[in-house]
């Protein structure tokens, strides 16, 4: 399979809450290489941060808008979007929707992501929250 589509299918996972696909999608020494929310590292820091953010948004969704691959390298730019239902990195509910864009790039090994760069706007994302 190639990147492009492991890439969909990480993202379509994400969106439905199929976190059991970080095992199947993610190498067990895959590095993150952006800052986190978690305390964890690796595919248990991936799999925390989702689980919070499912946790916290109704209707939670990784929207990839494009996707350029180079070698064994994805870039990919995307909105997360949800509605805030509970308390997330300590901002409580108020019922108000996020859309906020993200960028990652990811390296692939094997067929696994093994390696992820990523910006999201944490400053867009607190502003629509508080």
């Amino acid at each position: 399979m190639d990147i492009k589509t492991l890439t969909r299918n990480f993202y379509e996972a994400l969106t439905e809450g199929r976190l059991e696909a970080i095992d199947e999608l993610v190498a067990e020494d895959f590095v993150e290489h952006e800052i986190t929310p978690t305390d964890a590292d690796g595919r248990d820091g991936l799999r925390e941060m989702f689980t919070a953010l499912h946790a916290a948004f109704t209707d939670f969704a990784m929207n990839v808008e494009d996707m350029v691959t180079e070698g064994d390298k994805v870039f990919v730019r995307a909105t997360m979007q949800g509605i805030q239902r509970a308390e997330f990195m300590g901002i409580p509910s108020q019922g108000k929707p996020m859309l906020v864009p993200v960028a990652d790039m990811m390296r692939f090994e094997n067929g696994k992501i093994v390696e992820h760069w990523g910006v999201m706007d944490t400053g867009q994302l607190m502003e629509q929250l508080l």
